[in-house]
């Protein structure tokens, strides 16, 4: 190999590896900046919050339930609307079929609207904290608890609590076939 191409060579090698490394530096960098700007933010859990007890029995919340999915599942909330009182713990539940003959991975991602809902929205126990695994053919049912903050501003009577359902590639292993190990 003449010394030009080795040059080149190199040069290359550098930029591959530069390029890798900025790849796999961008998903830490994104997570923190959504977190410190309050975007996608997948796990808002408020572990060691105290939950307010009071509860404001004079306003009324109408919280709608919405969902996308992105992939092959079936994803539905099992009613379209709750209404709540701020400081009142409450239930939801969704519900999601994997119709698929494999086992998928995937990940819900909360959406609020109006967005100065978001930091009200106090989830207790989610799905969306983590990844879910759906075996073949399973159907799940899913809660969610919450309580709005009392702190809600006045003006706001109804929040839109919407979940995409995103399968996640490449994690879901296949079943293993007859006589494999």
């Amino acid at each position: 190999m003449n010394p030009e191409n080795r040059k080149l060579l190199g040069k290359l090698l550098v930029i591959a590896v530069a390029m890798f490394g900025f790849g796999y530096a961008l998903i830490p960098v994104y997570r923190h900046i959504c977190e410190a700007l309050g975007l996608n933010v997948l796990t808002q859990k408020d572990d060691g919050a105290l939950v307010n007890t009071q509860v404001d029995r004079t306003r009324s919340i109408t919280v709608e339930l919405d969902s996308n999915v992105q992939g092959t599942l079936r994803f539905r909330p099992t009613q379209n609307k709750v209404t709540v009182h701020p400081g009142e713990m409450t239930t939801v539940v969704y519900e999601v079929v994997n119709s698929q003959g494999s086992v998928v991975n995937a990940q819900a991602v909360p959406s609020y609207a109006p967005q100065s809902a978001t930091p009200h929205f106090k989830k207790v126990e989610c799905f969306c904290f983590k990844q879910q695994t759906l075996a073949a053919h399973e159907a799940k049912q899913m809660p969610v608890v919450f309580y709005i903050d009392p702190k809600l501003p006045k003006e706001v009577k109804t929040i839109t609590l919407s979940y995409t359902f995103i399968e996640v590639a490449g994690l879901a292993q296949a079943p293993k076939a007859a006589g494999q190990l």
